[in-house]
Parts: C-alpha cells; sequence; structure tokens
C-alpha cells in the first residue's frame, strides 16, 4: 500500500517520536506504524482528563499492550482553564494548547525530536483550531502529510490486522455541549456515563449530545427506527434522569460529526 509506505519512510527519517495517543482509531494507527518502524524508540502518551472516559482510556491501554509500544499516561489541566471551560468557538484551540504544552516538555527532556499527533488529511478540511494550536507547538500529523484519509486509516488498519480498525470514532467529550455552555467537570460525568449506558445496550456509535437540561441522542439514521423498536425506551429515559437530565430526545436527522459547527455557519 503506497501510502502505507510513505507513512513508514516518515517514521523512518524521524528516527525518534512521542505520539499524543488517545486510544482513536487514527492516534492507534500512527502508534501502530510508528512502534513496526522504530520500535522502542517510539512512546505514546495519554493524556488524561475528565474529557476523556474512563472506559476509553482502558481501551487505549489494552490496544498499546497489543501493539507492544511503550505506553505512558500524563495528567492535563484544561478544566483550570476559563478560556476553555467557558467552551467558546475555539474551545478545542485551548485543549490541545494544554495537550501539547504538557507533551512537548515530556518529549524534550526524554529525548524526543517529535512530537506526532493523528490528524489525518480530512480534519484539515473542517474546524479544528486545536490544529493550530499543535502546530504553534511543532506537531506533526504524519497521517496528514502523507494524504491519508478517515477511509485510509480504516482500510490500512484492517490490513494491519488491528481488530478496531472499523472502531466508532469518539471525540472528546467537551464536543457534547453547544458553544457558550460552561463545561464542568459533573457535565462531562453525566454524559459520558449516559454514553457508556447506551454503550452496554449495544449501541456503540452513537453520541449524546448535552443542551442545558436536555440530553438528545443521536444515532446513523438507518438505526434509529430500530432503536425506537428494540429499546426500552422509558427505561433510557428514567435512567437519563437519575443522572440529571430532565429532558430526553432522539435526533430524527442521525448521527453527523461536526453537527454543532452549523452554528458557525449560520454566524458567518
Amino acid at each position: 500500500m503506497e501510502k502505507l509506505d510513505r507513512l513508514k519512510n516518515l517514521f523512518r527519517e524521524m528516527d525518534r517520536a512521542l505520539i499524543a495517543y488517545s486510544g482513536g482509531i487514527d492516534s492507534t494507527l500512527v502508534a501502530k506504524v510508528a512502534y513496526d518502524v522504530l520500535g522502542d524508540r517510539a512512546l505514546a502518551v495519554t493524556a488524561v482528563s475528565p474529557s476523556l472516559l474512563p472506559e476509553d482510556l482502558e481501551d487505549a491501554r489494552i490496544q498499546a499492550a497489543a501493539i507492544a509500544i511503550p505506553h505512558e499516561e500524563v495528567n492535563t489541566h484544561e478544566m483550570n482553564d476559563p478560556n476553555y471551560t467557558s467552551n467558546p468557538v475555539n474551545r478545542c484551540y485551548f485543549c490541545k494548547s494544554e495537550l501539547h504544552d504538557t507533551l512537548k516538555p515530556l518529549a524534550l527532556k526524554r529525548g524526543y525530536p517529535y512530537v506526532i499527533d493523528g490528524v489525518n488529511a480530512d480534519d484539515l478540511h473542517d474546524y479544528r483550531p486545536g490544529i493550530q494550536a499543535a502546530k504553534e507547538r511543532g506537531a506533526r500529523s504524519p497521517l496528514a502529510e502523507v494524504g491519508i484519509t478517515k477511509a485510509d486509516v480504516r482500510e490500512i488498519s484492517k490490513h494491519l490486522g488491528l481488530p478496531w480498525w472499523d472502531k466508532p470514532s469518539q471525540p472528546c467529550l467537551s464536543s457534547r455541549f453547544p458553544y457558550g455552555e460552561e463545561i464542568t467537570v459533573a457535565k462531562l460525568q453525566r454524559v459520558g456515563r449516559a454514553e457508556v449506558y447506551l454503550r452496554r445496550l449495544g449501541w456503540d456509535n452513537l453520541r449524546v449530545r448535552s443542551d442545558g437540561d436536555t440530553a438528545r441522542i443521536e444515532l446513523p439514521s438507518d438505526r434509529i427506527q430500530e432503536f425506537i423498536a428494540n429499546t426500552d425506551l422509558q427505561q433510557v429515559v428514567a435512567y437519563f434522569q437519575e443522572l440529571g437530565f430532565l429532558f430526553v430526545t432522539l435526533d430524527l436527522e442521525g448521527l453527523q460529526s461536526g453537527k454543532l459547527n452549523r452554528v458557525l455557519q449560520v454566524q458567518t
């Protein structure tokens, strides 16, 4: 596969690299290929904060162990930054600033000349202010550099035999809130527990959007009827209300990544 070969060559040129590793399919592919090329000269580091579900952190640990890449965890403190918790439209800029302000000194201390992330070529065409924060701090995005798209990530992951090649995307929990609504640890935990509850019912690809006291469940449009027919809706409502939501709704349009960014198009 040409793009995979180009990715491997890029890592050979780096010699040593620290990977910003969330456990998502993109950064996991980066970690896998980096380790295949560099061995113990590649290090995966996961940022731990309230915006990462404990279950997703455990997935990251399991996947890193399966790859055999050295894996460490560091705490990040974006929740201490009012620029982040006030949830402006460029919230991700402050999140990635905290992440790379944490990882870059660690990399330099350990002798890794490069900090790399899992940004893919498709991400460059979406509103991703965090990409700018990473660039300002010298981070590199190997997938984007060689033109690997999200579809390529899944194809290459499957080709490499990674069992999570079709794993649904799991953006950080802060992306569940409309811009301008303050983000708190309690709110993150509430929406996180709601999503874990639905995952355990068998609905892996979903979002629970939180808008004040309302939870809005997003599922792929072709699975909405199945959800209505096969789920005890009253039980779902009862559980969500135990978490603190007053109202529980189902988005009839279906799951679409970046949906909350529509407000930016209206404003421009």
